[in-house]
């Protein structure tokens, strides 16, 4: 509680001049925490935490098979996951064809390469490939699957094994360990 001490002073001094009493105050802070800590505690409950975000990849039921067309090779972007966040690519040949094997990091360079690539082709009938190799990480897995979405790439599969001469074709043009 705020009190006012009323103390001291007063009295004749120097020379029978008659001084005021000086008045000192003292106010009680105890309130001034207690609310405080309660403006504290209201704000930690009434905040909402981030929520984790995920993104939906629906992959198809293995135990139902359909009929489809063959794709084409001129159809096809195979993405090859490397190391160091380096994404290496072929366009419109199959591996074994001896294509040109490109080499781009992720971000601006990668969503360009997709973009352009599916301008040679229809949208609907683009599909991009994405293999990671052993020396690539979950996290580049995930970027590419981001780069999807951006880029809304419809038609996607993600590979897990190499060809022989995907191996072969990453062994020699790229000098990469598979």
């Amino acid at each position: 509680m705020a009190e006012i001490n009323t103390g001291g002073g007063g009295g004749k001094h120097d020379g029978g001049k008659v001084r005021s009493k000086k008045v000192s105050t003292r106010v009680d802070m105890t309130p001034m925490v207690d609310l405080g800590f309660l403006l504290i505690t209201f704000f930690i409950l009434a905040t909402t935490l981030s929520k984790p975000s995920s993104m939906t990849y629906n992959a198809p039921d293995k135990t139902k098979t359909e009929e489809t067309e063959p794709l084409k090779a001129s159809n096809v972007m195979t993405i090859f996951l490397g190391d160091n966040n380096k994404v290496y690519y072929i366009f419109g040949k199959a591996a074994n064809e001896d294509p040109e094997v490109k080499t781009v990091g992720y971000g601006y360079e990668l969503r360009k390469a997709i973009q352009d690539n599916t301008r040679k082709v229809s949208a609907d009938k683009f599909v991009a490939v994405i293999k990671p190799t052993k020396k690539s990480t979950y996290k580049n897995l995930v970027d590419m699957l981001d780069e999807m979405a951006i880029t809304k790439t419809q038609r996607l599969a993600v590979v897990d094994e190499l060809t022989d001469s995907e191996k072969v074709l990453l062994k020699d043009k790229v000098k990469l360990e598979i």
